[in-house]
């Protein structure tokens, strides 16, 4: 397992998250319980699976329900 931490564009209502949550929740690889999305940072936080996913896959993920990622740091 890796640990991302993935820097957005500034989210402007609430229900942002919740879209990019419901995006992420379809990612098989993502483990759901480790999954933070914050609105006032606009960061979200997960651990994930590199031999099911990648972080290409969940940027894409993110950009297609109209955001866009500015940074993405894998650990």
């Amino acid at each position: 397992m890796k640990s991302a931490n993935i820097q957005l564009e500034t989210l402007v209502c609430p229900s942002c998250t919740q879209k990019i949550e419901a995006a992420l929740k379809n990612i098989d690889g993502i483990d759901q319980d480790s999954l933070k999305l914050s609105f006032s940072s606009s960061k979200v936080k997960f651990d994930f699976d590199d031999n099911t996913t990648s972080m290409e896959a969940i940027e894409k993920a993110i950009n297609r329900v109209g955001f866009e990622v500015i940074k993405s740091r894998v650990k």
